[in-house]
């Protein structure tokens, strides 16, 4: 790993930022997207490992934050669009649409994805947003559940996160069993795995600011997600960056919607409270 100059090993100083292209330490001004301000740095929470948490869009060059700022050019909008036309469109034995039960998604949707995944009694289990809209697709609609990195999920997750867009990421631990879920998620990114031993925490925690080859390692926080990554070409799930990861240390990746990915994305999701959801993100 190259180390940026003026940059101390687990945190990001202005120097790195800067280099990066993004806000530097010094800088009061927040991005924000039609008056929409996205809150990029935040104070960790109590018995948190990191004193900052800092959003992927400060790790990345000015062009990237550019795309993401626009929505006419942010290229995951393509996908927004698919997830507007689908939340009216009824499918299904019953004879509904998501809109038949939530009405106005600007309104209902609002708040969803900044608390997900969440507590679902019924199910026992956490949810999270995929969950939740398959359960509804089964359930309330008697429609087949969507693929989970299908471009009509994409699409649904993307314009649900959307509602939430600026909106702080809070997860409720205290429902249910999701302290244990959380711990869980806890005790995967401390792992290592693979052939090259690693674990989240070597690259997200312990190295954030460094590059890799060519990329610069962030905090690996989830609040933009899905996201439009420019190296996929297409927008793609948490769970797929997930298991990317862990192709990239040549380890057998656990399958989208698996326990284990669900538990760590309520730990990731503890991790970046705070942070404003940035959906549709655009990454490197």
């Amino acid at each position: 790993m190259r180390k940026l100059p003026g940059l101390l090993a687990g945190g990001v100083v202005a120097a790195a930022m800067t280099a990066a292209g993004g806000a530097s330490a010094d800088e009061t001004n927040l991005p924000s997207i039609d008056g929409v301000t996205l809150q990029t740095r935040a104070e960790a929470p109590e018995g948190h490992p990191l004193t900052e948490i800092i959003s992927g869009f400060e790790f990345r060059t000015k062009e990237t934050q550019a795309l993401e700022l626009d929505d006419f050019n942010n290229p995951g909008f393509l996908m927004v669009e698919l997830g507007e036309e689908a939340w009216s469109t009824v499918e299904g034995t019953a004879g509904k649409s998501c809109e038949s039960c939530h009405g106005d998604a600007s309104e209902s949707m609002r708040g969803v994805r900044a608390a997900m995944p969440k507590w679902n009694e019924a199910a026992g289990r956490p949810f999270t947003l995929e969950n939740q809209i398959n359960a509804c697709r089964t359930e309330q609609m008697g429609a087949d559940a969507w693929k989970w990195e299908s471009d009509a999920m994409l699409g649904m997750t993307a314009y649900i996160g959307l509602q939430s867009r600026g909106m702080p990421v809070k997860v409720d631990m205290e429902s249910g069993e999701m302290r244990t879920w959380w711990e869980k998620g806890k005790e995967l990114y401390y792992t290592r795995f693979g052939q090259l031993d690693m674990a989240c925490a070597n690259c997200h925690e312990s190295n954030y600011g460094n590059y890799i080859r060519a990329d610069l390692l962030s905090q690996g926080q989830s609040n933009g997600f899905p996201t439009y990554r420019l190296k996929w070409q297409k927008m793609g799930s948490l769970h797929r960056r997930f298991k990317g990861c862990m192709d990239n240390i040549r380890a057998k990746a656990f399958k989208r919607g698996s326990d284990e990915f669900v538990a760590l994305e309520a730990y990731l999701a503890w991790r970046g409270q705070g942070l404003s959801v940035e959906t549709p993100a655009v990454r490197n």
